[in-house]
């Protein structure tokens, strides 16, 4: 039986990702800051353990009692909107600390036991931000494209020792917890002269016909954890999958 070990599960992208790989019979362990029950099923082959992918305390505590593990998914992020300009540089250090720093963190603890094995994948999601240039998420942007270019250069890294290192893109996904788990993070971010050009934008998302489900991103993780192709980049949804099709 293999095991995965999947960060950010307490919704979204991690959640349904928990759950795909279950329903395949691996065991899965979900981690997150707040382990919640009823989330997951209650079966022997989850394990729900704590982890604050900023602590580095919290890091190796969680890869210590999860064990031996085959895949690594890294999927905690947290989000942020706004005009760069508004933006305070405590709160652009916050999104890296989780979104860039948090997965080197766990990829180099979780390294040493599939390189001295010599087999595993890690799978470190970003977002079709990296793909083409978005309006209002440039930090954010900046932090999964820092993550976009480790992976790349890790690849050939860990390749060297039959560790498989692989990028997933999700598209735009109106369905998940993004903005409402940024609330607080992004309140201001928007000034008045930002705002007519900010109304556009919105107005301009809600009318994407194509736009990424939780189910979409959880089937590219598991194509990415199972692939033998050497291939790097899974856009994850159909919007995504359009824009990797022009670069």
């Amino acid at each position: 039986m293999k095991t995965v070990l999947i960060t950010g599960c307490s919704s979204g992208y991690g959640l349904e990702t928990a759950r795909h790989f279950h329903a395949r019979g691996w065991r899965v362990v979900a981690t997150m800051r707040k382990p919640r029950a009823g989330l997951l099923p209650a079966d022997e082959r989850i394990q729900l353990l704590a982890l604050d992918v900023t602590r580095t305390d919290s890091v190796a505590a969680a890869i210590e009692v999860a064990g031996p593990i085959d895949v690594l998914v890294n999927n905690a992020g947290v989000g942020l909107f706004g005009a760069f300009e508004a933006t305070p540089m405590a709160t652009v250090r916050e999104v890296f600390e989780t979104n860039t720093f948090g997965t080197m963190a766990m990829t180099q603890a979780a390294i040493p036991q599939l390189r001295a094995r010599g087999t595993g994948t890690i799978v470190n999601v970003t977002s079709s931000a990296t793909l083409a240039p978005m309006p209002l998420v440039a930090a954010y942007t900046a932090s999964k494209t820092a993550i976009e270019g480790f992976t790349a250069s890790l690849a050939h890294e860990l390749g060297a020792f039959g560790v498989a290192v692989k990028l997933v893109e999700p598209g735009y996904a109106p369905s998940t917890r993004f903005a409402a788990n940024g609330e607080e993070r992004m309140r201001g971010l928007v000034p008045e002269a930002y705002a007519p050009y900010a109304q556009r934008v919105f107005a301009a998302l809600t009318q994407v016909a194509e736009v990424t489900h939780e189910s979409d991103v959880a089937e590219a993780v598991w194509r990415a954890a199972n692939d033998s192709t050497g291939r790097l980049h899974f856009p994850a949804g159909a919007d995504a999958v359009a824009l990797a099709a022009t670069n």
